[in-house]
């Protein structure tokens, strides 16, 4: 178990670092899950165009959190699709 909670704390670090990175604000998060926004695309812009994608993250329209996006941290691998389509996603400017 604490083997299984180091890797996820380590892969959460590394995506919220390479989010921020991209200029995101990544909220600090001790949990398995973060919740970024960028100045870019709407945290609804960014949740629908993603899962076009084949990428799930939460969105949740309520006023005090829908700029963000909760991402839930998977494995290594899904993390590096997430980021990749995520560049993606801001090289093309946010469509919607």
């Amino acid at each position: 178990y604490v083997e299984n909670a180091k890797k996820i704390a380590a892969t959460r670090d590394m995506t919220t670092q390479k989010l921020r990175e991209m200029g995101f604000t990544v909220l600090d998060s001790k949990a398995n899950f973060i919740f970024a926004k960028s100045n870019a695309v709407s945290g609804r812009v960014l949740y629908e165009e993603l899962k076009k994608k084949g990428v799930l993250v939460r969105y949740f329209g309520k006023e005090k959190i829908k700029d963000f996006v909760r991402i839930t941290i998977g494995t290594d691998e899904q993390m590096d699709v997430l980021l990749e389509k995520t560049k993606e996603l801001l090289a093309e400017g946010g469509k919607a």
